[in-house]
């Protein structure tokens, strides 16, 4: 059973948890890679499209792969088995593959769902297992319902419970539709439950009951939800929403169950040395995380999150001492104020970057602690991934993924290698960050300001993906929190919102302003110096400004770029960098907003309101500390602690706003 349910509840945040009335499709962008424009595997992917949506229409499921390794592409499809219409599902599929190309430019691994279909195409063979559910994407109302949430829950359960029974014991489509009776506020609840058609009944029944399971965690009350895997899905509702009558009728629950379910709503209890290893390694992660602080860390074990995800997490000290060759010097990448960071290389091959707490670092223990609740829960293609977590023999490491393209300033405002950043790339890293913030601060179950956004702060994969990394300095908002105020202002001269600077204010809109001075830094190739001085010759966002005002803009384009770089596209992005940076937080887009704005060549864009130039008054202001970037291949600043200014890599840790 446990192959069936959802792999890794402990990065729950990678699954896409989001209102019901959010408009279709939804999509979720994968992290294997990208493949470039014109490569075979963009033709595969062609091929298959040509195909798989005419193949789809028969049986209202299609599966193939096309093309040998590295550039295979695999793919399934699946349309709702309501649809009467052979056409419909051929359109929703074909509709599919164009969506996912657009909302996923130039990515490998890409799921995305529409209400009468889904499809997944990956370079990761999806179809060697009939009974490997993926990392399901989920939908739900916000609305609650008015019955309890054990006796609402307990009944959408045992509808869906029924409806998969009936799906896994139909041959011919896996699906099924049915009703139940239910109270005065919610007359009748609507369920629909269905599995790919190759799945056989027992494997239907168990990925089904899998993510059932789901309902109390998730959806606790909800007036109606969906999850949605690679191999089956459902969806219940207190209106009609399926095609046709239901094929089930129950009758309303005789009497408010003493359970919080019914009996296969969750899988049997482990007993023997499977109970006692997970009693275990429950205790040994809730001690240790104790030990380091951790209380969301803790909280969400005791919800009951997965115990083998979270026990993955764990990576021996003798394991990272042999990665890292014991942490030796030859293998130091760099050091911030929380410690030294190393390069390493797992058992597997896995290239790793180990931060190490320093044992005197009181500023880093804070840091650490609060990259470990956050990242790990935080997955997304365009953040830097947590590999794993060591906290042995009074060492505390976080081990992440190595970014061998090192962070973006390494290169952007390097003269001999900004040359590497073609528009093509620098257009999809700027399309790269918009997607990872607006996970950060919309879509993820978490609401998420970084309060560090700069270049440094986002690292290049060997593609050149971009990954916003440490999150030392992130803070966590409630979901109807706006806004908050601290006399701990934490961040870096240039990328720093006025409201934030001065006044302490912090935001979801203190990181768009962040994110506008990136988008100008990285078409015109210029660093933002902050205004570190009353004299705002030298300050890029008020040349920027200036030149916009007076029409000459492009002349701060960025020369390393090639003539044959689209001026429109360039434009536009300037365009919303202004419109992110003005002083107002309320004017500045939100990020759902600013990737419309990104992929759409039709939606206009009012004009920006002048900035605000930030000037502190002086370097004695603040104690700060220049460091270099952890995940990367080298030291990209001094070390240690500075009593001068240097530009944008000077991160403020005591500033009181004035």
């Amino acid at each position: 059973m446990a192959r069936h349910r959802v792999r890794c509840l402990l990065a729950a945040a990678l699954l896409l948890v989001a209102p019901m009335a959010a408009a279709q499709p939804w999509q979720f962008c994968g992290q294997s890679g990208n493949f470039s424009a014109n490569s075979a595997y963009q033709s595969n992917l062609r091929q298959l499209s040509a195909t798989l949506p005419k193949n789809a229409s028969a049986a209202l499921f299609a599966a193939g792969s096309l093309g040998t390794v590295p550039d295979i592409v695999y793919a399934l499809a699946l349309c709702r088995g309501d649809i009467a219409n052979a056409s419909a599902c051929e359109s929703c599929v074909d509709n599919a593959f164009q969506g996912g190309q657009q909302l996923c430019p130039y990515n490998k691994d890409v799921f995305i769902v529409y209400d009468l279909c889904y499809l997944r195409f990956t370079n990761r063979n999806l179809l060697a297992s009939a009974t490997d559910n993926g990392s399901p994407m989920m939908l739900m109302n916000a609305q609650n319902a008015s019955a309890t949430a054990e006796v609402f829950d307990a009944a959408a359960a045992t509808l869906l419970n029924a409806t998969s029974s009936y799906a896994a014991a139909n041959s011919s489509r896996r699906f099924a539709t049915g009703e139940e009776a239910f109270d005065a506020a919610d007359p009748t609840i609507y369920g629909l439950s269905q599995c790919t058609p190759d799945m056989s009944p027992d494997d239907c029944r168990s990925c089904l009951g899998g993510i059932i399971a789901l309902i109390p965690q998730y959806f606790g009350r909800k007036r109606g939800a969906r999850v949605i895997g690679t191999r089956c899905n459902y969806r219940y509702e207190v209106y009609p929403f399926f095609a046709g009558g239901s094929m089930l009728r129950l009758p309303a629950p005789a009497a408010p169950p003493s359970a919080p379910g019914p009996a296969n709503m969750t899988p049997p209890p482990p007993t023997g040395e499977a109970e006692k290893k997970i009693k275990v390694k429950t205790a040994a992660f809730i001690y240790i995380a104790s030990k380091c602080c951790c209380p969301l860390l803790i909280d969400s074990m005791q919800m009951g999150e997965d115990i083998e995800s979270v026990d993955s997490l764990f990576i021996d000290l003798s394991t990272l001492r042999a990665a890292t060759g014991n942490f030796s010097e030859t293998n130091r990448l760099g050091e911030g104020g929380f410690g030294s960071v190393y390069k390493g290389v797992l058992p597997n091959g896995e290239e790793i970057a180990v931060k190490r707490l320093s044992m005197s670092s009181g500023q880093g223990i804070e840091e650490l602690k609060n990259e470990l609740v956050l990242v790990a829960k935080l997955q997304h293609k365009n953040l830097v991934r947590l590999v794993g977590v060591c906290l042995q023999q009074h060492e505390k490491l976080l081990v992440y993924e190595y970014m061998p393209n090192r962070s973006i300033d390494t290169i952007l405002f390097d003269l001999d290698r900004r040359r590497e950043l073609d528009w093509g790339k620098r257009f999809r890293i700027i399309n790269g960050i918009a997607r990872g913030l607006q996970y950060l601060q919309e879509d993820s179950q978490l609401r998420i300001i970084h309060r560090d956004l700069k270049a440094s702060n986002v690292l290049l994969d060997s593609d050149y993906t971009p990954k916003i990394s440490d999150f030392g300095l992130a803070r966590l908002f409630g979901g109807d929190q706006t806004r908050e105020i601290t006399r701990r202002v934490v961040g870096t001269y240039g990328y720093m919102a006025p409201e934030y600077a001065m006044r302490g204010h912090y935001s979801v809109k203190s990181d768009v302003f962040s994110f506008g001075i990136l988008i100008i830094e990285i078409v015109t190739g210029r660093r933002s110096s902050g205004s570190l001085s009353f004299d705002q010759s030298n300050d890029l966002l008020s040349l920027v400004w200036e030149h916009w005002t007076m029409g000459t803009i492009l002349e701060m384009m960025d020369p390393s770029l090639t003539s044959h770089a689209p001026r429109d596209q360039m434009l536009k992005c300037i365009h919303i960098g202004l419109l992110c940076v003005q002083d107002n937080p309320a004017d500045r887009p939100m990020m759902s907003t600013v990737n419309v704005m990104l992929s759409s060549s039709t939606v206009s864009l009012q004009s920006p309101s002048k900035p605000s130039f930030f000037i502190p008054k002086s370097d004695t202001d603040s104690n700060i500390y220049s460091e270099s970037h952890p995940l990367t291949s080298q030291s990209t600043a001094s070390t240690g602690r500075s009593g001068g200014m240097s530009v944008n890599d000077v991160s403020i840790t005591e500033l009181e706003p004035r």
